[in-house]
């Protein structure tokens, strides 16, 4: 029997998917090494933002640039886990798509690394001269 596709709002529903959500967050900090780096990273870029009095708009910035890292590591992670669970056995056309969704998280990541320049060297720049 078909689902009904307009079904009426479920508080309870919305509640699991978050669960959900939260157990997949749980299950990239247990599992994979480099987002617990990029979550390290975060606090460390977080606790500079406080203690340089960032502005808003500066943490705009880097909130946006976080977002834009840890976004592409999970797509990535998704990526490479459903790649390895279609194909288990080494496959060059498999390795190329890892290759090419890593390098995403690369680009986020370097982005993130030059906007975090563009806030912060001034910053530690006057306050060591």
């Amino acid at each position: 029997m078909e689902k009904n596709h307009h079904s009426k709002f479920s508080l309870v529903d919305r509640l699991k998917s978050f669960s959900f959500a939260f157990n997949g967050l749980k299950n990239l900090w247990v599992e994979e090494h480099n987002f617990r780096i990029h979550i390290v990273s975060t606090l460390v870029v977080v606790i500079a933002g406080f203690l340089f009095k960032i502005s808003f708009v500066e943490w705009v910035a880097v909130i946006l640039s976080i977002g834009f890292v840890l976004a592409t590591e999970i797509i990535n992670t998704t990526i490479e886990k459903l790649a390895d669970f279609v194909s288990p056995d080494r496959n060059e056309k498999i390795k190329k798509i890892k290759d090419i969704s890593a390098a995403g998280v690369l680009i986020a990541a370097f982005t993130a690394f030059i906007v975090g320049v563009i806030i912060f060297s001034p910053k530690v720049f006057y306050l060591i001269f």
